[in-house]
């Protein structure tokens, strides 16, 4: 019996047991030029511009180290973003639909394995860390749809399904409520997953507060 978890590509190992689910990730990006834009009296549109690359980048780090994913693929309508991705080392797909849950539609419905689950997770997570995609794995292994929650607890940071599309693509507001909504309706078993890697997102100027904040108690950043 395994003693430790060991993650080897997409096969994981855990007390015994040896999943052969072949994982994929999503991860939408809006258009640079609209970044952030709750954070335009605090930050110049070229701040705002870097602000979401960087984040976009620790984003795609996580994933890549993590050696879960047979695919990872950024999707946006913006050439910036898919070049840099590119850069990153990840895959690149043109929004071919307008609307942010239409658009991510169209790129689940290239995305579709037989067998396969499907992480769609946000860009702009500073936080997030290996282990918050382990812990999504490990519940994937018991429940097709596993939620992570933003802070307030209305919104969904991260949905890992399988099959891909299982569930229509409901991000907005109040999207947790109606995923897990969406999820009774097709007796889906679900689960949530609360951390703070996969909760705080930023959006305003009170959340680069916190991030700072917790990256000085951490030791990541000094006073």
């Amino acid at each position: 019996m395994w003693q430790r978890q060991l993650w080897h590509g997409k096969f994981w190992k855990s007390q015994g047991y040896v999943s052969k689910m072949m994982y994929r990730a999503l991860i939408p990006v809006k258009a640079l030029s609209a970044a952030k834009s709750r954070l335009a009296t605090h930050l110049t549109l070229l701040q705002r511009e870097h602000l979401v690359l960087d984040m976009l980048q620790h984003v795609l780090q996580v994933l890549r180290e993590s050696h879960i994913f047979e695919s990872i693929t950024v999707v946006s309508a913006d050439q910036r973003v898919l070049d840099f991705a590119q850069t990153c080392g990840t895959q690149a797909l043109r929004e071919e639909m307008p609307g942010h849950n239409a658009a991510l539609h169209a790129a689940a419905l290239k995305k579709q394995v037989a067998g396969a689950a499907l992480l769609t997770i946000a860009a702009d997570l500073p936080l997030l860390h290996a282990s918050d995609i382990h812990t999504l794995i490990e519940q994937s292994q018991r429940y097709p749809v596993v939620l992570a929650s933003s802070r307030d607890g209305t919104g969904t940071n991260a949905l890992l399904i399988r099959p891909p599309l299982a569930l229509p693509y409901l991000f907005g507001t109040n999207s947790l409520q109606r995923f897990q909504q969406a999820a009774k309706e097709r007796h889906l078993s679900y689960t949530i997953y609360h951390s703070i890697g996969l909760s705080l997102d930023i959006d305003t100027i009170d959340d680069l507060d916190d991030l700072y904040e917790l990256q000085v108690l951490s030791g990541k950043r000094s006073a």
